[in-house]
């Protein structure tokens, strides 16, 4: 389906509200695709008969989609959602909405499409049972087509989801219809549904053969003889080649067209230059169009290599990456995609080329976004098969997996199918299957049904059994694999040193990649230790600084993808509500780790230090100053006194040309082996500064300096213009500031929301995983220095004021304008 820009979609049905009848009205426009996100009613809890259409609704609470029901808390330990749900309410809701159709909608063909619910959702149409889906992160549809009233008659979508029994899932799901809805409306000759493939087989500078793939369906009781054109325009919107073909397709029946279209001179996607075409089709039968579709793809080859790793475009490229849930922190599951799009740039910033969908189907959006924004994507299917896991021994996904696999993975492919940002797929994560002999059996089918529906892409499982111990993942399992996923691969005995190596050796023909280690943890307060087995930090510190070296200088090692991305809810123990796991906090603010990779991943000079420079009381006490940086050398001063130079160099290099001709940056000093730089410090305040060289130059100077007492709160907005739609929102940045400006890191104020005009607050948050307060209410206190209000437009235009107070500090506000883009 086309989608008309990347934050929102325009509505092309024509979709208004009825201040009358309360009711959502579709005017007889010829449109395709709507968004159905409008006008629907919830209720927390079961109620009898809510799916009959004369139920009353009246004292439902207004809702706009998407929905997540559970982040509004409150954290509460004795939830039954547990640790793994961030010990937030669950339990059963009902949606209910009611629309109208114009009398020339009848005959036609209606579906409802819903790209998440989070779980075992019922829905029915006037009164009329459609269908029940258990997986919470599957897009699916029905067709309402038999069940629907035309003229003045109010027709009535019902959706119970059951999220009631847990724990269900190893992190946090949210409940409800936590995605977009859509109505799609065509004829009775139309593309199905995700109907339209399109591949790339052959790729050069001069040109490129592209193969478009199209499924097309008869519903008529004749024969019906179709045209269908497909034309491919570039980003410029300028049409580059097009083809026709004919068929006639059977009554009842489908046909697949297939056509080629050679693209003079193509421009290669790549995470630098994300170039996407588009393929837009018409579809004419008795000379009248019928039905269309745009489908966005990119040009482009990837290749897994045995001994190269991964390949795009005929190049080695090192995956750099990092393993991401789908929640959005203080919104829960019901993600505006402006969210991920900020926090893919911070990401982008750090010098991440690659994300793992982890463990499950994301929102379409998402993809779209990687797409467009330059990532390459690991998409994964499942976190169960067959097998349970020790979390979810009861109510995980393992209890539908005979009966819904092959359905949710299929419906995955075809929807996925299309983005260039994804690269491989993965069939599961960290399965017990991996060492039981009918794991074998389950994983072959598995890629069997991905190789089937995509030839293109390759298979990986996240493996965490490797040489595990005391029972290993069967070879029998491994060797059905495309691509081994390597989850922590250095978990066990001398792997802790050797890593792949061992595996290299014995498995020449292997291609290997890093679906899951550690990332580098946070030395800031609040989170000194590592959250990786309760081990001092400075012990995660060494191994991921050997698994980087062991990843980026070892050619068949195609990448690695570390644990977390981001913060995320969930998979905690009380007091803690989520993972601190993340270089990025829930509010999207860099930690620490953050710019260990970014000194590793990117050329740009990067010098960071850490912890801050504010230890009142800690006078004379030894203070560990931590560097990540790509500088040559870096010398530290203390209020001007230096405490001497240091320096790492990485990767190393040898002589060139001839002997004893060593590169310029090779003869700067090196002190040590390790990736980052140290002092120990006794702690005196005033001014940390650290000097960064690169071939003798000075090219970074960075300090800490020891701040005054809190005095006053700044607000900044990412965006002081916002869309009025839903998907769109301003991040406003909370800082406890000293009378200089300077961020007070020890501040931990109350402060209190207001908001006038156009638009709500949608989310407060501090990024402080032990903190009870609510997401939802109109008071934070800062973490850090820090906080995070989230505001977005109530779909009107105008300006919104947000102001912050509290008490002793001189308080802010910022204005936002909401107004009305396509």
């Amino acid at each position: 389906m086309e989608k008309a820009s990347i934050i929102g979609v325009a509505s092309a049905i024509g979709l208004d509200n009825d201040p009358v009848h309360g009711e959502i009205l579709l005017h007889d426009t010829p449109a395709r695709l709507s968004t159905f996100d409008d006008g629907w009613s919830f209720s927390k809890g079961d109620i009898v008969n809510a799916q009959s259409p004369i139920i009353k609704d009246g004292n439902w609470t207004p809702t706009r989609l998407p929905h997540d029901w559970s982040i509004a808390g409150p954290f509460n330990e004795d939830e039954p959602s547990g640790s793994e749900g961030a010990y937030l309410p669950t339990g059963i809701g009902w949606y209910r909405k009611s629309f109208r159709l114009p009398r020339s909608f009848k005959g036609r063909r209606i579906l409802l499409q819903f790209d998440g619910i989070y779980q075992c959702s019922d829905v029915w149409i006037n009164g009329e049972h459609l269908g029940m889906r258990p997986y919470g992160f599957t897009t699916f549809y029905y067709d309402l087509s038999l069940h629907l009233r035309f003229g003045g008659e109010s027709n009535v979508v019902a959706v119970r989801v059951d999220n009631s029994h847990q724990p269900n899932l190893r992190w946090y799901s949210g409940s409800g219809i936590n995605r977009h809805t859509w109505l799609i409306n065509t004829g009775r000759v139309y593309i199905e549904q995700w109907g339209t493939g399109i591949t790339t087989p052959q790729i050069n500078l001069q040109s490129a053969m592209v193969e478009v793939s199209t499924r097309v369906r008869n519903e008529l009781a004749n024969p019906a003889t179709c045209r269908l054109t497909t034309a491919i325009v570039d980003q410029s919107g300028s049409e580059i080649q097009s083809a026709q073909i004919e068929s006639e397709i059977p009554a009842g029946g489908d046909h697949v067209f297939v056509q080629h279209m050679e693209v003079p001179k193509p421009q290669l996607w790549s995470t630098s230059t994300p170039i996407l075409y588009s393929a837009r089709q018409a579809l004419s039968h008795g000379g009248v169009e019928v039905d269309g579709v745009t489908t966005r793809f990119g040009i482009r080859s990837v290749e897994f290599d045995a001994d190269k790793g991964f390949l795009l475009n005929g190049e080695r490229v090192k995956l750099n990456g990092v393993c991401v849930h789908d929640d959005g922190g203080c919104v829960g599951t019901a993600v505006p995609v402006r969210i991920w799009e900020r926090r893919l740039s911070v990401l982008k910033e750090m010098g991440c080329n690659a994300i793992r969908a982890s463990h499950n189907p994301h929102a379409p959006e998402f993809f779209d976004l990687c797409d467009t924004m330059g990532f390459f994507v690991m998409a994964e299917a499942f976190d169960e098969w067959r097998e349970p896991k020790s979390q979810t021994p009861v109510f995980g996904y393992h209890r539908y997996f005979d009966e819904w696999s092959v359905r949710d993975l299929t419906d995955m492919i075809a929807r996925d199918r299309n983005h260039p940002s994804i690269i491989i797929w993965s069939a599961g994560n960290e399965v017990p299957d991996q060492d039981v002999s009918r794991g074998t059996e389950t994983l072959k089918g598995l890629v069997d049904i991905l190789h089937k529906n995509d030839p293109t892409r390759l298979v990986t499982v996240a493996c965490d059994q490797i040489a595990a111990e005391p029972n290993s993942a069967l070879p029998q399992f491994l060797a059905e694999l495309d691509v081994v996923g390597y989850n922590y691969v250095s978990r066990w005995r001398d792997r802790r040193e050797k890593f792949y190596s061992i595996d290299r050796h014995d498995f020449p023909h292997r291609r290997f990649i890093g679906t899951e280690n550690g990332a580098m943890p946070s030395f800031s307060p609040g989170h000194n230790t590592s959250p990786y087995h309760g081990r001092p930090f400075s012990n995660t510190r060494i191994e991921v600084e050997q698994l980087q070296r062991i990843t980026q200088i070892n050619d068949y090692v195609s990448g690695d993808f570390m644990w977390t991305g981001v913060d995320y809810l969930g998979e905690a123990k009380w007091p803690a509500k989520g993972s601190s796991s993340g270089v990025i906090n829930t509010c999207g603010m860099p930690k620490d780790g953050y710019y260990f990779y970014q000194s590793i991943w990117t050329k740009s000079p990067v010098l960071h230090l850490s912890p801050h420079w504010d230890w009142a009381g800690k006078e004379g006490e030894i203070i560990p100053v931590i560097c990540f940086t790509n500088c040559d050398t870096v010398e530290l001063f203390l209020n001007d006194k230096s405490l001497g130079a240091q320096g790492f160099m990485f990767p190393e290099t040898g002589m060139e040309g001839k002997y004893s001709n060593f590169p310029l940056r090779t003869k700067a000093l090196q002190t040590t082996g390790d990736l980052h730089l140290a002092w120990y410090v006794p702690y005196q305040p005033g001014t940390l500064k650290a000097v960064g060289t690169k071939d003798g130059q000075v090219v970074l100077t960075v300090e800490q300096i020891t701040t005054g007492e809190p005095a006053m709160i700044r607000l900044t907005a990412d965006r002081t213009h916002i869309n009025t739609r839903w998907d769109d929102l301003s991040h406003v940045s909370v800082e406890i500031i000293d009378k200089n400006g300077r961020v007070v890191p020890t501040s931990d104020n109350d402060v209190v929301f207001e908001l006038s005009g156009p638009g709500r607050i949608v989310g407060l948050d501090n990024g402080q995983q032990d903190s009870h307060e609510s997401y939802q209410g109109t008071q934070r206190r800062a973490f850090l220095g820090r906080a995070l209000a989230l505001v977005q437009s109530n779909g009107r235009p105008g300006e919104i004021r947000l102001t912050a107070s509290s008490l002793s500090l001189t308080g802010a506000s910022v204005t936002i304008t909401t107004e009305d883009r396509a």
